[in-house]
């Protein structure tokens, strides 16, 4: 999400110069009105001590839209950020950006639902992906990072530990066609001590690397 401090571009508008814009229709200082600046923004809504702060929509030079809560200058609050290319946020924010329980839905075909912090995903939740697969589990900066589930659409699915947005640690994964593996995983691959149960009952106990049994 691009941060635009808002409440900087209204200091400077209010200067008295008023070389960056200014106010168009209503009262900008404290009430309801329309301020709009030459290089695109534009927000209407409510105002306090010359900031915008409640409900209100702002417009950016990008094609952003920003609708909802605002405090001091900053989105505050319950909102929704949506993108000229379809991208759309409905959630909380903190000093605009997301920050909170939120849901972010891009125009592939992704879905977040789950926690932000400072506009990134951050704690438990849930994104789904235009193939169908999803995971469940834990983030944090962006990334999965913790504990997961992913169902993956080919039917596999895999239970365990994350880190760097793939399966790193302890973890288990089932095939569709009725294999299991059970063990240690290093960058999204079968790699150190574990278990390969096949269809047949057959087992491979020891080493893996690189998805490969290695030795028992």
């Amino acid at each position: 999400m691009k941060v635009i401090l808002i409440s900087l571009l209204l200091a400077i508008c209010f200067s008295p110069l008023n070389t960056f814009g200014g106010c168009v229709e209503g009262d900008c200082i404290n009430g309801q009105g329309t301020w709009t600046a030459p290089e695109g923004y534009k927000y209407a809504g409510q105002w306090k001590d010359g900031k915008p702060h409640g409900q209100g929509t702002a417009t950016l030079p990008y094609g952003n839209k920003l609708i909802g809560q605002w405090k001091d200058g900053q989105m505050n609050g319950q909102g929704t950020e949506i993108y000229p290319s379809g991208r759309k946020y409905v959630g909380q924010f903190k000093n605009s950006k997301y920050h909170g329980q939120g849901t972010d839905i891009y125009p592939n075909g992704c879905k977040y639902v789950g926690q932000f912090r400072y506009g990134r995903p951050h704690g438990q939740g849930t994104e789904t992906y235009p193939d169908g697969s999803k995971f469940i589990g834990e983030w944090k900066n962006g990334t999965v990072d913790g504990q997961g589930t992913m169902a993956y659409a080919g039917g596999r699915e895999y239970v365990g530990q994350w880190k760097d947005d793939v399966p790193n640690g302890q973890g288990t994964m089932t095939f569709p066609e009725g294999g299991k593996y059970v063990g240690q995983w290093k960058d999204g691959q079968m790699n150190g001590q574990g278990t390969m149960t096949y269809p047949d009952g057959k087992k491979d106990v020891g080493q893996f690397k690189n998805n490969e049994f290695i030795e028992r």
